[in-house]
């Protein structure tokens, strides 16, 4: 298993988001692949999900379209396990607690383990809740991925010090999406996390220009895309791997360096 600090190993860490299934796992596949070639230093792969609270529009569209297409959490695991071996960077499953719930959390996280993903971002599992969780990742060697939100304030120095892989920075309140400007102030959630933990931070929720991936890249260790990612999918379908790899290189490009 790969430790999800590798992303960012002498370089800012460009991590990027899919929906597994959309339009179909043989596209996520080539997907994936092309995101490695152009660049990307982690990849967060959505297990498709039908309430996904977090999510704005373009994602929860693309969950539809994945369970609409027939996908299944198993048949994602099967995908993984046949890709992991070319596949060179770290892989998380960005999912929902009744989609572990449902499928049996420990049976989850072990196949999790067997199959080389290397962490899990649950978004509706709070820091307060995350014993429910924590355990299982543990025993199979998974990093569980902590949020903090721009509201976190008290909560921030508590949560990055017990944080694992990464701090995932929510950039703005409500569900992910793109947006034109950011106003959060990152930089100063960042020095909130390093003044307790040398955790590294990516922000995330709403970048989606080279111009936001560049000042964003500034205030903290990595972003993360995936909206307008999912959005290019949606728009181009079995042929978005060619623009999503010519979108995936502007970021890359973007990227202030260290």
């Amino acid at each position: 298993m790969i430790k999800l600090k590798e992303a960012f190993k002498n370089k800012k860490a460009f991590i990027a988001f899919l929906t597994a299934g959309d339009p179909d796992l043989e596209t996520t596949e080539k997907l994936i692949y092309e995101m490695v070639d152009k660049g990307v230093d982690l990849i967060e792969i959505g297990i498709p999900f039908s309430d996904p609270i977090a999510e704005g529009t373009v994602i929860q569209e693309a969950d539809l379209r994945a369970l609409s297409g027939g996908v299944t959490t198993e048949m994602i695991f099967d995908m993984v396990e046949k890709i992991r071996p070319d596949i060179k960077i770290p892989l998380v499953f960005m999912t929902y607690c009744n989609v572990l719930f449902g499928y049996g959390t420990e049976k989850f996280t072990k196949r999790c383990s067997e199959i080389g993903i290397d962490g899990l971002i649950v978004p509706d599992v709070p820091y307060e809740e995350k014993e429910e969780l924590l355990p299982y990742c543990r025993k199979y060697g998974l990093e569980l991925v902590s949020l903090v939100a721009p509201t976190s304030q008290d909560r921030i120095a508590k949560i990055a010090s017990e944080a694992e892989g990464f701090l995932y920075i929510v950039s703005s309140l409500g569900v992910t999406g793109v947006r034109s400007e950011i106003t959060t102030d990152i930089g100063e959630i960042v020095r909130a996390a390093k003044a307790v933990s040398d955790i590294p931070c990516a922000v995330g929720f709403g970048i989606s220009t080279p111009e936001q991936a560049k000042k964003m890249s500034a205030e903290a260790d990595g972003i993360i895309i995936g909206s307008a990612i999912v959005k290019i999918i949606a728009k181009y379908g079995r042929e978005s791997v060619e623009p999503v790899g010519e979108y995936i290189k502007s970021i890359s490009d973007s990227l202030i360096k260290y």
